[in-house]
């Protein structure tokens, strides 16, 4: 009877506080949406932004450490009575925070007690929540960066900073608007949070059955269509989930078996996955969300990214269709059975809705010049509206899945607000001991010296910090670290931040932590490592491609249009000619050598001139060298046919 009712008790406590957890997330992300809705400002509650953010924080704290166990081995609902003590506290200091914003935060130079210890346990809870959420690298990042803004003027030579005591520095990093209630906080909590519930109502609603349905009928025909298929489909859905791995998942457990069933390896149907649906992220209009991101960084209008980031986009997934397609030919992989593609009108008459919403947010973006949060949540509002009124194959959106919707996106952006606060720590700290300064000019020096070695020791520290974040974090904390310096140095800035996002997003499909090809593994039962491996292979271009618009203006709408269409089709020229050294088939097995000669040819569609004068245009090289090369081996391939 006794351990009937202890039992009875223990499941009544776990009900009570997975029901509270749920509310906390509803809260968020409500909390969220109103801001950016404007709704506090039309009844006339008037607050600084900064006191909605602390405010925000006061949601987010407790829901980390009541939602993340401190080790990933303590499984099951029981909840450690010590992170009922920090939620609490964290609740307290945070709302603290929000109410004496006003007052409090003129007096940074005086750090006040009434302000020092709330402002402190804050900045220790966020770096234990991000540990929770993320792991540890960043964390070890983090910490080390509050070592700088303690002792960092010890550090030798031009690193050395600005001496501050202990109690400056946490207050400063506490209640400052340029550090932990900064810029990256103010994004996320408006812009990134409005695409994320976006993503959410959208795939509630069966979008993601709908995009992978329209690129069976748009693909699914040609050979190796499976794989068509799922890059066509990841690079649709893939925009607007801000998320590689919720791509990945979402999608793979379609396509996936599709690819296989059709021939492809276990390995490569995953690494196509993990590939396509890291690309979905560089794809505009939205690029998951870093799009607005890159826009508030660079201070410039939000068409000017989407402008300059599409021809590298579409390269992207030029690239990686010739190499499914070569793939497919390769190993003679037929196209979809016509008897399992949908017909076009039953797709089109099912969800034709669909598209609605991106049509809706292209408008207020573009025409009506919303921002990009009003315009996300007027794009969700005409989700909802379609999916309820029409459906999809007879299931409507109910106030369930909204409500679920709205849950789950709480707990979706848990990692981002914490990375957000990592972000804010890391740019108050080179903001405020001046370190940051120092850091430039020794990159501007060594770009100085070969911008090639700077550009290629970029691109490995936006890989290894990228490693096992989402994209928006990927881009807040490269934005915040890598960008400053190459800018510095002269590159374009907006070559410099679309240069750390590919790489970034590098980190999704690289070794040793390729969370998009561990996850597409996961759906595979196939080796993680050989599956990334296997990715690097198929996204060969996406590592190349950087370095390219860094130096050729023109793929990034740069110039003249002649100049423009000229670059594109070289380019496109160069990845088959480079793809097919790559699979090492063109028309037909081919040698090691003319693999080589293949990789030569591509080289010299896409070096610059101007790098590499040797009086001859490299492109008509490469063009003349791999036609040869094509019709070398077309003549022996009718040669070796029967007659």
């Amino acid at each position: 009877m006794n351990e009937d009712s202890s039992t009875d008790a223990s499941t009544h406590k776990n009900t009570a506080t997975s029901g509270f957890i749920a509310v906390l997330a509803v809260v968020l992300t409500l909390a969220a949406i109103t801001w950016a809705a404007d709704v506090f400002r039309l009844v006339g509650l008037l607050l600084y932004t900064e006191q909605f953010l602390s405010g925000i924080l006061a949601i987010a704290v407790p829901l980390v450490f009541l939602s993340v166990r401190a080790k990933k081995s303590q499984k099951g609902d029981s909840i450690p009575w010590y992170d009922y003590v920090f939620s609490g506290i964290g609740f307290i200091c945070a709302s603290f925070m929000a109410v004496r914003y006003p007052a409090l935060a003129e007096l940074v130079s005086d750090a006040p007690i009434e302000g020092l210890i709330p402002g402190t346990i804050i900045v220790i809870l966020l770096i234990e929540g991000l540990r929770r959420t993320v792991g540890h690298t960043l964390t070890v990042l983090v910490l080390i960066f509050v070592l700088i803004g303690l002792f960092g003027h010890l550090l030798p030579g031009k690193l050395a900073g600005k001496e501050m005591l202990a109690r400056d520095f946490f207050y400063y990093l506490a209640w400052d608007s340029t550090s932990i209630l900064g810029v990256p906080m103010k994004i996320v909590t408006s812009i990134v949070m409005a695409f994320v519930f976006f993503g959410q109502v959208l795939t509630k609603s069966g979008g993601s059955t709908f995009f992978t349905e329209i690129s069976m009928v748009l693909v699914g025909r040609y050979r190796g269509g499976q794989a068509k298929i799922a890059v066509t489909a990841s690079g649709f859905f893939g925009s607007i989930s801000g998320s590689v791995v919720s791509n990945v998942v979402t999608t793979g457990v379609i396509t996936i078996p599709m690819m296989r069933n059709a021939g492809y390896r276990g390995v490569q149907a995953g690494a196509i996955e993990a590939v396509a649906s890291t690309g979905g992220q560089l794809m505009p209009p939205i690029m998951g969300a870093a799009a607005f991101l890159m826009a508030e960084f660079l201070e410039i209008p939000y068409k000017e990214v989407v402008v300059a980031a599409l021809i590298p986009a579409i390269l992207y997934y030029v690239a990686l269709f010739i190499l499914a397609d070569l793939e497919a030919a390769r190993t003679n992989i037929k196209p979809v059975d016509e008897k399992d593609i949908p017909k076009f009108m039953d797709v089109l008459k099912t969800g034709w809705y669909f598209p609605l919403p991106f049509v809706v947010l292209i408008m207020a973006l573009f025409v009506f010049n919303y921002s990009p949060e009003m315009s996300a949540l007027i794009s969700v509002l005409a989700i909802i509206a379609t999916s309820m009124i029409f459906g999809y194959k007879g299931k409507r959106l109910t106030f369930g899945d909204l409500l679920a919707a709205v849950r789950q996106t709480g707990h979706a952006v848990l990692d981002i607000i914490m990375i957000a606060a990592a972000a804010g720590i890391v740019i108050g700290t080179l903001n405020v001991t001046g370190v940051g300064f120092g850091m430039s000019l020794m990159m501007v020096e060594l770009g100085d010296n070969n911008l090639f070695l700077l550009l290629l020791i970029s691109a490995f520290v936006c890989i290894f910090l990228g490693m096992g974040m989402p994209t928006v974090a990927v881009y807040l904390m490269l934005a915040t670290l890598v960008a400053p310096s190459l800018i510095e140095v002269g590159i374009d800035p907006m070559a410099a931040h679309l240069f750390i996002l590919y790489f970034g997003m590098m980190s999704m499909i690289t070794p040793p932590v390729a969370i998009a090809a561990f996850a597409a593994a996961s759906l595979t039962g196939k080796d993680p490592m050989a599956t990334g491996f296997a990715a690097m292979r198929f996204g060969w271009f996406a590592y190349l491609v950087p370095f390219l618009f860094v130096v050729v203006p023109e793929l990034l709408m740069r110039g003249d249009a002649i100049s423009i269409f000229l670059v594109t089709g070289k380019s496109i020229l160069g990845i088959w000619f480079v793809s097919v050294a790559v699979m090492g088939y063109a028309i037909r097995h081919i040698s090691p050598l003319m693999r080589v000669l293949f990789a030569i040819a591509g080289a010299g569609m896409f070096v610059p001139d101007k790098i590499l004068n040797i009086g001859i245009p490299l492109a008509l090289i490469g063009i003349v060298l791999g036609g040869a090369l094509i019709a070398l081996d077309w003549t022996r391939n009718r040669q070796a046919s029967p007659t």
